[in-house]
């Protein structure tokens, strides 16, 4: 899947359903508001905020605020959040995944990005204003012409992150305003009844056959890396909800398309004090985390809202605590005094399960074999029934989910599938909805980027295909796409260097042509936990790649209006086999789905990729092939057999990758991924 923020895009089946007709501008359209007339004029999907803008208000007055921010996280820095906690859309209306709101008393105000901004205009009533900026310094600028001096603007700090909140505070004091943290949610008070009840589901522990290690094993590997640590902390904070399902084997429901449950852990030399709801433990599941220990091995389930008091008081002793500054919210930094605190930008809980033990290397392998099966039956039905014009784009994905959810160990979908045909293949992050969707069509690129969560692992895996006769150009630029993937899965490189520098592998065949794509290149994937796994990946703040690391690889290409192309793989990190000595590193790829041969252009790869690509078939042949025949499925068995048979050349050129100092010092040019 590409790059994050990932979440619910309904807004992009409507910027596509407004692009199959002719373009209007806004204050001719009928599905945006259009506030700029007397009376406004609103659309059916706007919502009426004055009732709640109103109330907030009153709470500002309350506190003596002239502004408030509700920004678009939960307190644990979430990629995606619960409906307990969509208080941004709540206020506003708009419930695209990217966003921040500002209100003052006589204003209230939006800022997107421009995948939203026809989201925003369609759900927003004229209450508010759309500003098409996003990051901290066009919202102060705002504040400041908006705000007297000396002004208090008020924000949940659990809701900001630790440099969000130094960003906005240093910006707001060089103008003489103050930030001025509220630990009392403003927008809950006045949600009050309306808000989502708090997720009861029971939180389990995941069978010992679908971890790597047991709970013990991980908390005295972490305690063993804070007796090593030079500064000697004696606890360490979990905030992010996938290090405490991690570190104890812990999953839940809490989170969409994530097994998380809202939870923070405080691991000291002595103590564990895990804070969750206590009564979405059964007795099975607390003897878990109890039976047969002593003292520094015993589990102290608290309850979640205690976690700042307890780590205040804990914070008062002779201490030291040690942080990942990336998912530790401000509200619990302020609460620990600084000379008190160790910061890494990654916890190292978050570090440690980035690397995969053999076991999760194995159990991941094993779910990706199974979903392998799953896409392979949905692309035997799509070639059956696209013809017949029956398959749409939503009730493709429902057929997908249908074929996963008769794979062994399924646990739901890792994130909304995209399923996009045409010209809404050109849009990287499209879902279509039960309402507004196209027909599939053999005439037309579909692009389907995918995954599952199962007990044993996570997948994520993205196929283009075109079932009629594609152009030159697509041929082309699918077959670069493919090239990228492939130079970038094969190349080998010194162990501990970075995504970043190796990342222009999957740009170059693209490059060459004057071609690109605008989102990242990958990112790390977890055992039944995140499919966007920090902080594995291509991006600069990612750490260095290491032996036992999963990550993505997925180059893609988008022309706007008619098609787009992406090809994604999920990749282990291994050791390399030299001529020489040295510690060097490859990829391994785990998915298992064939690409489509309607698309590659042969002539244009070389024997090197050529000879990966079919190597690559072979494997393919050999983990998924007994598998579809174990379960008789023969008619998907066939069309394996037809889709992995060896590709050979047509008059290849001669072309060979770009050497590695090369193609990485464009990657340090400044190319944002």
């Amino acid at each position: 899947m590409a790059w994050a923020r990932w979440g619910s895009h309904p807004w992009l089946v409507l910027l596509c359903a407004y692009a199959w007709g002719h373009p209007k501008s806004l204050d001719q359209r009928e599905d945006v508001r259009n506030c700029s007339i007397s009376p406004p004029y609103l659309p059916v999907t706007a919502v009426n905020t004055t009732a709640q803008l109103t109330a907030l208000r009153q709470q500002m007055y309350i506190h003596n605020l002239s502004a408030y921010i509700v920004p678009d996280t939960d307190a644990h820095m979430s990629e995606y959040i619960g409906e307990y906690d969509q208080r941004r859309a709540w206020i506003t209306g708009f419930t695209g995944s990217a966003g921040v709101a500002v209100l003052t008393m006589g204003k209230a105000s939006l800022w997107t990005d421009s995948r939203y901004w026809t989201q925003a205009e369609r759900q927003m009533d004229c209450n508010w204003e759309l500003h098409k900026e996003v990051g901290t310094t066009p919202i102060v600028t705002w504040l400041l012409t908006e705000i007297p001096v000396g002004a208090r603007v008020g924000v949940d700090p659990f809701l900001f992150s630790i440099n969000s909140w130094e960003s906005y505070a240093k910006a707001l004091q060089v103008s003489d305003r103050e930030l001025l943290s509220i630990p009392v949610n403003l927008v809950d008070l006045v949600w009050g009844s309306e808000r989502p009840p708090v997720p009861s589901e029971p939180i389990y522990a995941l069978q010992e056959a679908f971890t790597g290690s047991t709970w013990q094993e991980k908390v005295a590997g972490i305690r063993s890396q804070m007796q090593k640590h030079l500064e000697a902390p004696t606890a360490v904070l979990l905030s992010a909800l996938d290090e405490t399902a991690w570190l104890f084997n812990l999953r839940g429901s809490d989170i969409p398309y994530n097994p998380f449950f809202y939870s923070y852990t405080l691991l000291t030399d002595s103590s564990i004090r895990l804070f969750a709801n206590k009564s979405r433990f059964s007795s099975e599941t607390l003897q878990y985390l109890n039976s047969g220990c002593t003292g520094p091995l015993c589990v102290q389930v608290e309850d979640y809202s205690q976690v700042s008091g307890s780590v205040q008081a804990y914070a008062s002793g002779d201490v030291k605590i040690w942080i990942g500054t990336s998912y530790t919210s401000y509200g619990l930094y302020e609460l620990i005094p600084k000379e008190k605190l160790i910061e890494d930008t990654y916890s190292p809980v978050m570090v440690t399960k980035a690397v995969k033990n053999s076991k999760e290397q194995t159990l991941l392998r094993a779910s990706h074999v199974r979903d392998a099966v799953a896409v392979i039956r949905y692309l035997v039905w799509l070639e059956k029934n696209v013809p017949q014009g029956t398959v749409d784009e939503f009730s493709g994905a429902e057929q997908l989910e249908k074929f996963r959810g008769e794979e062994e160990f399924f646990s739901g979908s890792s994130f909304e599938t995209i399923s996009a045909s045409g010209l809404n293949a050109a849009l990287a992050h499209y879902s279509p909805t039960k309402e507004l969707h196209r027909k599939l069509s053999s005439d037309e690129i579909y692009l389907l980027d995918s995954g599952g969560q199962y007990w044993d692992g996570t997948t994520d895996v993205t196929r283009t295909v075109h079932w009629g006769t594609p152009s030159a150009f697509q041929k082309e630029a699918y077959t670069r796409v493919l090239i990228g993937n492939i130079d970038l899965s094969r190349l080998v490189f010194p162990a501990a260097t970075s995504g970043r520098m190796v990342e222009a592998f999957a740009r170059k065949a693209l490059w060459d042509v004057g071609l690109n794509y605008g989102h990242g290149t990958g990112h790390g994937i977890g055992n039944f936990l995140c499919v966007h796994e920090w902080p594995v990946g291509f991006q600069s703040s990612n750490i260095a790649m290491a032996k036992g690391m999963f990550t993505s690889i997925e180059p893609g290409y988008y022309l706007d209006g008619e098609f787009g192309i992406r090809l994604e793989d999920v990749a282990l990190v291994v050791e390399a086999k030299t001529k020489y000595p040295g510690t060097y590193l490859t990829f391994e790829v785990v998915s298992l789905v064939p690409y489509d041969r309607n698309l590659i252009d042969v002539s244009l790869l070389s024997s090197e990729q050529l000879q990966y690509l079919n190597r690559y078939y072979q494997i393919i042949r050999e983990k998924v092939g007994p598998e579809l025949q174990r379960r008789q499925l023969q008619e998907e068995f066939s069309w394996l057999q037809r889709h992995t048979e060896p590709l050979t050349a047509r008059a290849a050129p001669t072309t060979s990758l770009a050497p590695l100092v090369t193609v990485s010092a464009l990657a340090i040019l400044g190319w944002n991924v």
